[in-house]
């Protein structure tokens, strides 16, 4: 639902993005031509106050993270060689192909014992089907009850279900009682046709992969989601990915927060196409998808910047341009620097506060859900415990 909120209108240069000011600020829903106005306006420190005026109307100057732990336990998929934006997949007999044993998993899931969150994602693997997800989550859940799992892109609950000739709705009644929380935002990528016949020609279509979310929406299964950004697609496709979000989260308000994801060119066959190896979006870009998600995405509570993907520097500033959430401290991230990432693979409590605080914020460790764990209120770390 929109929130209403205050916006300082001289500190908007740009005469297009005034009308859509006022409309925003009076909690009117933006039209996809809004959308469009937004991403196409130069005026990149006006966007970034008006997102940023919306999200202090609903988070104060509260930012979330969470202490999550990634895990990718195959990187074997079928659709090696279509997805051509993917730096991460592998044939079964190519080099650097792996599919982890549960004792694999189990030991790296050990890894980080404050951990409250596994975020597993992996290749389409023939032979990693539903008792492959079933036994892995069970024995993460006997190992570690308090962690929350969120697993498994709608590509890959599409791919079980097709491979175990089941329904999409039996996969995931199924993984739950495994041991499933909440599933990832991944595999969206762009929702336009034209987009997925370039990039990504025989992945799961953009209807298919709402529907995924709608029916886990209906058992009770939260989701996030996403868009991958800053290659083939256009504005105009970028706000059509957006209004189809909206309009699901109209219907079911089953999405937990929009994480627009930047593409990285590096070691795929886009990027060498587009020749961009070594050239990564700009944080121009990365900023404006954040702030354009906070306002157009209007029933959406949380938007979160991937420190991973546009680095620490622009999720900071990002702070400023509507955004409420950080990737947290992940531990070990293997898809992205596959694709060319440069951050670290995990960073540390301390860093995350620090780079939280650098921005004039307060930050706040929460669960999966949303639910605030503690405040840390003190320069010097102190916390204090809160109730959601």
């Amino acid at each position: 639902m929109a929130v209403p909120f205050e916006v300082d209108l001289s500190l908007i240069t740009d005469p297009a993005l005034r009308p859509i000011a006022e409309k925003a600020a009076a909690g009117e829903r933006l039209s996809p031509s809004d959308g469009v106005t937004l991403f196409r306006s130069p005026d990149i420190v006006g966007l970034g106050h008006l997102a940023d005026a919306a999200n202090r109307a609903r988070h104060g100057t509260r930012v979330y993270f969470a202490a999550n732990q990634h895990i990718n336990p195959t990187n074997v998929c079928i659709l090696r060689k279509t997805c051509v934006f993917c730096s991460y997949a592998r044939l079964p007999k190519e080099e650097g192909a792996y599919r982890y044993t549960m004792e694999q998993v189990y030991a790296e899931a050990a890894a980080n014992p404050y951990v409250r969150e596994f975020h597993i994602v992996g290749g389409l693997d023939m032979h990693a089907g539903l008792a492959y997800y079933q036994e892995m989550f069970r024995g993460l859940k006997a190992r570690h009850p308090q962690v929350h799992i969120k697993a498994l892109t709608a590509v890959e609950i599409a791919h079980i279900a097709r491979i175990e000739k089941m329904s999409v709705e039996e996969v995931l009644i199924a993984l739950r009682e495994a041991g499933l929380d909440t599933l990832p935002g991944g595999g969206a990528e762009v929702f336009s046709k034209a987009v997925r016949s370039t990039i990504a020609d025989r992945k799961l279509a953009a209807e298919d992969w709402i529907n995924v979310h709608r029916i886990a929406h209906r058992l009770g299964i939260r989701s996030n989601c996403t868009m991958l950004y800053g290659h083939v697609e256009t504005i105009e496709d970028r706000i059509e990915h957006l209004s189809m979000l909206r309009a699901l989260q109209d219907e079911t308000g089953g999405f937990l927060t929009y994480i627009p994801l930047a593409y990285h060119p590096d070691h795929n066959e886009l990027g060498k196409t587009l020749g961009r190896e070594g050239t990564a979006t700009s944080g121009y870009d990365d900023l404006r998808n954040l702030a354009v998600g906070r306002l157009f995405l209007d029933n959406f509570d949380h938007i979160k910047t991937h420190w991973i993907m546009v680095t620490p520097f622009i999720s900071q500033i990002s702070l400023h341009f509507g955004v409420n959430d950080m990737e947290g401290t992940v531990v070990r991230e293997k898809i992205y620097h596959e694709a060319g990432a440069r951050t670290a693979q995990g960073m540390a409590l301390e860093d995350v506060l620090k780079l939280i605080r650098g921005a004039g914020r307060v930050p706040v460790e929460r669960d999966s859900l949303y639910n605030v764990i503690r405040t840390f209120d003190g320069a010097d770390g102190a916390s204090s415990a809160a109730a959601a």
